[in-house]
């Protein structure tokens, strides 16, 4: 079964993909287009925003926690307010936000990177029941931010290094060992972006500009790839009734194709995601 395309609005920078649980719902983000979207009961729909927006995690059926630019709010999906949570950054006027994801203790991650990818301009955050913590410095282009089933161990990446990294957390879901590489990817000359962990703990890649998702088991083994026909395939999310859907967003940047930008998804009937966790504020 090849990948279909879910949402045909071609985005400049889609990311950020997240299946509410409790909504049965896709949403994701056009970093560039500053933009939420999503499907409502199979209608297009979308928010506008007046600076960048990348990623976002669930707090209840109505509200999200959504990372811009500058700073991490509380998203009404009904009225469509905002409010507030901290800042991130926001006194830095070279860096935005990029990936991010919930942890299984109910944190929020999320990493920076510079506007023109400026070397080690970025970092990775955790927000924590209030509390926002610088956890990774000295980053170019945060990425693939997710966690192991158990939610011992976090992994991320600099896309720049072509590494994508793990390390150890405590109860608490705080960092406490140093970063050691899950899986090199130098030698193949990959782009590692967004990730994804599945139920069984299998790390699911989106690899820039060779139009897939690369699939390798606990212990950073290749396993498999989905091939799309978008070229700069940017980030991989479970979703779906029984989470044996793999979604996908693109990003058009440069591209004149008619698949670059799209959203897609394919069934994987030997694999089943994590449902994503929920933030506590």
């Amino acid at each position: 079964m090849a990948p279909r395309v879910f949402d045909a609005r071609p985005c400049a920078l889609g990311e950020g993909p997240l299946w509410h649980p409790l909504r049965r719902q896709m949403f994701w983000f056009d970093i560039l287009g500053k933009k939420l979207l999503t499907q409502e009961q199979g209608s297009e729909r979308e928010w506008a925003f007046d600076e960048h927006v990348s990623a976002a995690g669930w707090v209840d059926a109505d509200t999200l926690i959504i990372a811009s630019e500058t700073g991490l709010y509380r998203f009404d999906l009904t009225s469509g307010a905002k409010d507030l949570l901290v800042s991130l950054e926001a006194d830095n006027a070279v860096t935005r936000s990029n990936d991010g994801r919930a942890d299984p203790q109910g944190g929020f991650w999320i990493g920076t990177m510079g506007f023109n990818a400026e070397p080690g301009a970025g970092a990775i955050y955790r927000f924590y029941r209030g509390e926002l913590r610088q956890v990774l410095g000295d980053i170019t282009i945060s990425n693939s931010i997710c966690f192991s089933p158990e939610g011992d161990l976090a992994y991320y990446c600099d896309t720049a290094t072509k590494k994508i990294m793990k390390v150890s957390l405590d109860a608490a879901g705080w960092p406490n060992a140093d970063p050691a590489v899950f899986v090199d990817l130098t030698e193949d000359g990959l782009n590692p972006d967004g990730s994804v962990v599945d139920a069984a703990g299998n790390l699911w890649n989106a690899q820039w500009g060779v139009h897939r998702v690369a699939c390798y088991n606990p212990e950073g083994i290749f396993l498999t790839a989905v091939e799309f026909d978008a070229e700069q395939i940017s980030c991989p999310a479970f979703g779906g009734d029984t989470l044996n859907e793999l979604y996908a967003t693109s990003a058009a940047i440069g591209l004149t194709g008619d698949a670059e930008g799209k959203t897609f998804v394919i069934e994987l009937p030997d694999a089943t995601g994590q449902a994503e966790h929920q933030v506590i504020l």
